[in-house]
């Protein structure tokens, strides 16, 4: 009982932070983002935390960026096919 429950504890403590793919470290329990700045209170809070043997979640894995097509490109561009052709003189 008293393992489980030092298990627990020590489960809560790691998820107080997530570190960010991009930088800085997000606060999971009010989702504030805290940049790497030493004058920052946040982040010397996080650096306590640290100190005191805690361990942050991983930083989550980006999204995949989408696979478009040549025609969708143009289109995100507000160019068709047809356009491109006339202005490189194609057509």
């Amino acid at each position: 009982m008293i393992l489980a429950l030092s298990l627990l504890l020590r489960s809560f403590k790691t998820m107080n932070y997530r570190l960010s793919y991009l930088s800085g470290i997000l606060r999971v329990k009010d989702q504030t983002w805290i940049p790497t700045d030493p004058g920052n209170t946040d982040y010397q809070e996080y650096l306590a935390w640290l100190a005191e043997g805690n361990t942050p979640e991983p930083a989550p894995e980006p999204e995949p960026a989408p696979v478009l097509t040549t025609e969708q490109k143009l289109e995100a561009a507000g160019l068709t096919v047809a356009e491109l052709k006339e202005l490189f003189g194609l057509e």
